[in-house]
């Protein structure tokens, strides 16, 4: 069974029933995933054992995230790719909100859960994905400079030593690595602005080989076709060094992606259905042009190679609303690269399910640990869905496949919920 193969990487023969009772207690339905309703409705008549077990085997066993993580993969993407390929790796992050200050990792910062600053902890996610459904294969919490930067707060949530502040872009980059070290199949990296509109990341994507349709903001810089910086001023002779750094003038200089989208021509634009949608096909107007990246080229000896800038203008919208750049080649046609573009919709999917059906942000612990633990299950449970409708017809869509749990006891009140009869 999936589960016994996952409970064998726990590493100790002890953590493997808790373990796939976890994962068990995840699919189960109920709106909250936290230990203690989970252990009410695994185990009604002995909650206090089922919660002592789920607890431990989450918030203290020494597992290995990434060994249980390897198990899923080895059975979830032969299901998954039985169709078709894995076509994208998909960076992103996603934002949990939370209460109080002692969770680790909680800071004010932009949660993209509720779309503002807010008191959340953040996780950097690479996920794989073919055109119909996606997996995420690792999973990791940004520390802020607060957290990671403190010695009292570090010990408190038992972060490890080895574990120094990083940027999301370096903790994305390192998962990159990670996964082409662990020999999945590459993708096309998507990825939205906050990683894309950095230079530096699309570089290093690209310096590891590997194609890419990222998100950029109107403001990023761009040479227009056939325009390219100034060469090094030309060396006459006598003191100092020859110059050999490309040059820029006030009447030779980049434009931003937004300028260059309204200077061109009406017939740039191309209408293209990429999708069917829930009630109709997915369709506005597009346009593409290959430029050269301008950002800091001031410093660099080359050019940067030619890309593509793709530009979605909606019908009936007064100016451009999106903007990527890419690196694929000359070949690839303008619906496949708007289809790649807005293949990132997918994993909006993978985590609403995780949020809402599996409880990905319903743990209640404040240890590193646990909040990785707790992930990892969550991933695997994930797994296990996309694994079965996979195999089965589209009939099979169903968050809970057909588990049940048995009844709550008629006492249970979960922590910090308002005591019997109180209005």
């Amino acid at each position: 069974m999936y589960l016994d193969f996952l409970a064998a990487a726990a590493g100790h023969a002890d953590r493997a029933v808790p373990l796939s009772l976890y994962c068990t207690g995840l699919l189960l339905p109920g709106e909250r995933k936290s230990v203690e309703p989970m252990a009410a409705r695994l185990a009604p008549d002995n909650v206090g054992r089922m919660h002592q077990s789920l607890h431990h085997v989450v918030a203290d066993a020494p597992w290995s995230d990434e060994a249980v993580l390897e198990r899923v993969r080895h059975e979830v993407l032969p299901a998954m790719t039985k169709a078709s390929p894995i076509v994208a790796w998909i960076v992103d992050d996603t934002g949990l909100p939370k209460k109080g200050t002692h969770s680790v990792g909680v800071a004010r910062q932009y949660c993209g859960q509720t779309g503002k600053q807010d008191n959340c902890q953040v996780a950097v996610s690479l996920s794989v994905a073919t055109w119909k459904v996606s997996l995420p294969i690792a999973y990791r919490l940004y520390l802020p400079q607060v957290w990671a930067n403190n010695r009292r707060l570090r010990e408190q949530a038992k972060i490890p030593a080895q574990m120094p502040f990083q940027t999301k872009l370096e903790i994305a980059l390192g998962q990159m690595r990670q996964a082409q070290a662990d020999g999945i199949p590459p993708g096309t990296v998507l990825a939205d602005p906050a990683y894309g509109n950095d230079t530096g990341f699309r570089e290093a994507v690209a310096g590891m080989k590997l194609s890419y349709v990222v998100g950029v903001q109107s403001t990023t810089t761009v040479w227009p076709p056939g325009i390219e910086p100034l060469p090094p001023t030309a060396w006459e002779g006598g003191r100092g060094r020859p110059a050999n750094r490309l040059r820029r003038d006030a009447e030779h200089a980049p434009v931003s992606a937004k300028q260059l989208a309204l200077a061109l021509p009406a017939k740039a634009w191309k209408p293209v259905t990429w999708r069917q949608g829930t009630r109709h096909p997915l369709r506005s107007r597009f346009a593409r042009v290959r430029v050269r990246a301008a950002h800091r080229d001031h410093k660099l000896h080359q050019p940067r190679e030619q890309e593509w800038l793709l530009i979605e203008w909606p019908h009936g919208e007064a100016e451009p609303s999106k903007y990527w750049m890419s690196n694929l080649g000359d070949n690839i046609s303008l619906r496949n690269l708007v289809a790649l573009a807005k293949q990132r919709w997918i994993i909006e999917r993978d985590y609403q399910e995780l949020k809402q059906e599996l409880g990905l942000g319903h743990f209640e612990g404040r240890g590193w640990r646990g909040f990785h633990h707790h992930a990892t299950l969550c991933i695997a449970a994930y797994g296990f869905l996309v694994a079965e409708r996979s195999r089965f017809s589209p009939s099979a869509h169903s968050a809970h496949l057909g588990l049940s749990a048995p009844e709550l006891p008629p006492d249970f009140r979960p922590r910090g919920s308002l005591p019997s009869g109180t209005p």
